[in-house]
């Protein structure tokens, strides 16, 4: 197996867990999207909401611990003491739990499914 194809995989089985986790405690609206042709940086952003400060912690948790059953442990997680917005960031998968205020208000979905275009000729 070459490591491209190592690495899709883990990433493959990263997302799913990520999905089982967020539809385990009921995530509010969990969107995938694919930034790979938008960013060098991630290969993936997951963004999901819950309902309270409390939910959203629990929900990034989940992520947390069934990602570290499948053996996959985050390069970092921020918010995890406020509860408004935790991002788990496992390097190619970057997963954000927002409550729905925050998440309205930051719209990463719009701005990272902004269409790539060229600049007309002149």
């Amino acid at each position: 197996m070459n490591t491209e194809s190592k690495v899709d995989d883990t990433v493959t089985q990263l997302l799913a867990t990520t999905q089982e986790a967020l539809d385990d405690l009921k995530a509010l609206e969990p969107v995938f999207l694919d930034v790979r042709a938008l960013t060098s940086v991630m290969d993936w952003l997951v963004v999901a909401s819950g309902t309270s400060s409390r939910h959203v912690k629990s929900l990034a948790d989940n992520v947390l611990m069934k990602a570290k059953e499948q053996g996959i442990r985050p390069l970092g997680v921020e918010g995890e003491r406020v509860g408004e917005w935790v991002l788990v960031d496992f390097g190619d998968v970057v997963v954000h739990v927002m409550q729905p205020a925050t998440r309205s208000f930051y719209d990463l979905e719009r701005l990272w499914s902004v269409q790539v275009s060229q600049p007309q000729e002149l």
